[in-house]
């Protein structure tokens, strides 16, 4: 069972039709139980970081007990950006610190938010990367994550600076593109995750 964290920070119907198209019935729900009992986890995120951890207060230590347990976990967009220790959006708000390191806003220059499609570079092999190579992706987003240990960054993309696109450590995957909003090559991503229940 995919579960889908219903958090109040969400656009679930676009992860959950991404899920569906991929031949997967997955729920969306915000009962803790299902959420520990899941056999993969997903949390998508739109909006602020300190709205989204402040919805995710009573998740908090499920998420993290069910990541220490070694199940598969997707972050999408905020979802990843929350899984980082802290932000510049909301200073005095720590973030869930899977990952080491800060989300920053974009620099002066550059248009914001970053919406649109943006090539990945792929730095390094993972399982959810099969079968994908230098595609296109959909991005909308106004800050960016900058990771303490940069292993963790497999693949970028090119926004007048090198964005981190997709993050991994163990079980972890993050996206900050929407795979669900991504054409081909992002069900291909989601396929990918769901192989992994395997």
């Amino acid at each position: 069972m995919i579960c889908i964290i219903d958090y109040g920070s969400g656009n679930l119907r676009s992860i959950y039709n991404g899920f569906r198209k991929v031949g997967q019935n997955p729920i969306v729900t915000d009962d803790i139980s299902k959420i520990k009992n899941a056999d993969a986890l997903v949390l998508p995120g739109v909006g602020a970081f300190g709205s989204a951890m402040n919805n995710l207060t009573n998740y908090k230590s499920v998420i993290l007990d069910y990541i220490d347990d070694d199940k598969p976990f997707l972050g999408i967009c905020l979802g990843l950006q929350v899984l980082l220790s802290k932000s510049d959006e909301s200073p005095n708000c720590g973030g869930l610190d899977i990952f080491s390191g800060n989300v920053f806003r974009f620099p002066r220059g550059l248009k914001i938010p970053h919406m649109g499609w943006n090539q990945l570079k792929i730095s390094s092999n993972c399982s959810i990367l099969e079968g994908i190579n230098d595609e296109y992706f959909y991005f909308v987003h106004s800050y960016y994550a900058s990771l303490d240990d940069e292993s963790v960054v497999i693949a970028t993309t090119d926004y007048g600076l090198d964005v981190p696109a997709i993050l991994n450590k163990g079980n972890v995957f993050a996206t900050q593109f929407h795979p669900e909003k991504s054409g081909t090559g992002g069900l291909k991503i989601l396929s990918n995750f769901v192989d992994l229940l395997d």
